[in-house]
């Protein structure tokens, strides 16, 4: 080794100091927070098996509460199962003591509709109607009631067209509305996001009320001209038909309903001022006016032109009125009362005179929601398809001949 050996190791020496100085700090550091690591670790630990011990003491103290709870709630759903059967049981019982004791018609006897000196006699006014078809059945009783689901507001109309497509469902929401939903089957319609399996018919003024109606592929509606019910003017209280053709969506034809001061023919159902009805003989108007307003009227219309017919002042009342709908040339008023509790037909009016009162059924619909905002008889399936709270309801009906008693 030659001089310069001791001094190379020297300045390594001297080099190596400092590095191994800084080590020694990095590792007391280290082991500082390797040393913080491990009481937090153990905090947790600690804090874990605390939280644990309290859920299963909680556990502990809940499982008895809901052994309870679960006891108490299978004694309430039997009680209520008792109850509904109780409940069921005495809507049977009822049922029959009306069938054995019927309600009296709700009729009132005056000399309007006597002929007396308040009879009219405008044209073919009160003028029996004679038949075009050989349909002469009336109802027996409300069979059975289906509902289908809950669709808009809690005013509308659902319907089928009895000489269209037979699948096809019209729906027509709210009182005041210019847009209407057409779909291809009803169980398109009952589908959850139903709306969205729709088309969408818009017409070109807004309806009033729920009076419209679908009938050999038209749209019949009552329309609030300027000036109509409520606007003032020469037109008050006056009501434009629209004939509104589905397939084109163009205005086809329109006429101004002759009829003078109308007021709402159904006194639970205020927004709506003509109701149209179809069945086997065509086309009918429900309606009221001021000169009688304690009575319905009924009108014939030609669903071509829109001109009335025929016209008859009915002994039906309009108060606590709901709906009603035409059967084979009868008109079929449905009651209810304010709050709403069962709907009944309590009056019956057939222009052709062949079913007098005393032999009309008057049944009871089953229970539901609230009101009937409207009602469509169909002739095809002698079904209703009513409206009621925004539930959608069939009603499936059960006739017999007009001259066979009750």
């Amino acid at each position: 080794m030659g001089p310069r050996t001791p001094l190379l190791i020297l300045f390594l020496l001297s080099w190596l100091g400092p590095l191994q100085g800084q080590q020694h700090h990095l590792v007391e550091y280290m082991e500082h927070r390797l040393a913080a690591l491990e009481e937090r670790l153990a905090q947790c630990q600690d804090q874990s098996s605390r939280h644990a011990a309290e859920l299963r003491d909680f556990k502990n103290k809940m499982l008895p509460l809901l052994e309870v709870a679960e006891k108490e709630r299978e004694a309430l759903r039997t009680e209520a199962d008792t109850i509904s059967g109780r409940v069921d049981r005495l809507e049977r019982e009822v049922d029959y003591l009306e069938t054995q004791n019927p309600a009296l018609p709700c009729v009132e006897v005056d000399e309007k509709v006597t002929g007396g000196p308040g009879a009219k006699g405008k044209g073919r006014r009160n003028e029996k109607y004679d038949m075009v078809t050989d349909c002469g059945y009336t109802i027996s009783q409300v069979r059975s009631m289906k509902i289908l689901k809950r669709f808009g507001g809690p005013a509308g109309l659902w319907t089928k067209d009895p000489l269209g497509p037979a699948e096809k469902i019209y729906v027509l929401d709210g009182t005041q509305n210019d847009t209407a939903f057409v779909f291809p089957r009803l169980r398109d319609f009952t589908l959850a996001m139903a709306a969205r399996k729709a088309s969408r018919v818009r017409v070109p003024f807004p309806w009033v009320g729920t009076g419209q109606l679908v009938y050999g592929g038209f749209l019949y509606y009552a329309r609030r001209p300027p000036g109509g019910p409520g606007g003032g003017g020469e037109l008050e209280n006056t009501l434009q038909l629209i004939k509104f053709h589905l397939a084109n969506r163009t205005v086809v034809d329109s006429s101004v309903f002759p009829a003078e001061g109308l007021i709402p023919p159904y006194g639970l159902t205020a927004d709506t001022y003509i109701d149209l009805a179809a069945d086997e003989e065509g086309l009918w108007a429900v309606y009221a006016t001021r000169e009688d307003d304690r009575h319905l009227c009924l009108a014939k219309l030609d669903p071509q032109t829109l001109d009335t017919e025929q016209q008859w002042d009915t002994p039906c009342p309009r108060e606590n009125a709901e709906a009603a709908f035409v059967i084979c040339g009868t008109l079929y008023v449905v009651y209810n009362t304010r709050p709403a509790s069962r709907a009944r037909i309590q009056c019956s009016f057939d222009a052709s005179g062949t079913l007098t009162p005393e032999r009309a059924a008057l049944p009871y619909f089953p229970r539901r929601y609230g009101a009937h905002a409207s009602l469509r008889y169909n002739p095809r399936e002698r079904q209703l398809y009513a409206w009621d709270d925004g539930y959608q309801i069939v009603y499936k009906l059960e006739m017999r001949k007009k001259e066979e008693e009750v």
